[in-house]
């Protein structure tokens, strides 16, 4: 899971700009860190999911006391494989160390937003005071 800080469109350049950095819009890593899914409930059992079933998974990210200027937005990306920085994922409940190349599939990851199924993401706020 990574948590990125997305800069306003209307945010300005900075001055002096020598790489020509466009900063409306610009997108920036605030915290990213990996889980397996089949560990979702815990460490000591391995759990594959089921395909078409609704599952719970928790995650926390460790705080880094980032500050979210006024107008930022924040994008979470939930995604299957981080690779290269870290190992393949072949999307099959096994032991990744010996997949082999046909090991490997595509898979379909979906965050549910129904009354049902409300996904939802915690953020801790320190609120700030007027200068």
């Amino acid at each position: 899971m990574k948590l990125i800080d997305v800069y306003p469109d209307n945010t300005p350049d900075s001055i002096p700009n020598p790489t020509g950095v466009t900063m409306g819009g610009y997108q920036t890593l605030v915290r990213g860190e990996i889980m397996r899914g089949k560990f979702r409930n815990g460490f000591d059992r391995p759990e594959p999911f089921v395909p078409g079933e609704v599952e719970k998974v928790a995650f926390e990210l460790q705080d880094v006391n980032h500050t979210f200027l006024r107008r930022h937005r924040i994008m979470v990306q939930v995604q299957s494989t981080w690779f290269p920085l870290f190992d393949r994922n072949p999307q099959r409940f096994m032991d990744i160390y010996q997949a082999e190349a046909e090991d490997f599939q595509k898979a379909l990851h979906r965050v549910y937003l129904s009354q049902d199924h409300p996904s939802h993401l915690k953020v801790n706020v320190i609120a700030r005071g007027k200068k």
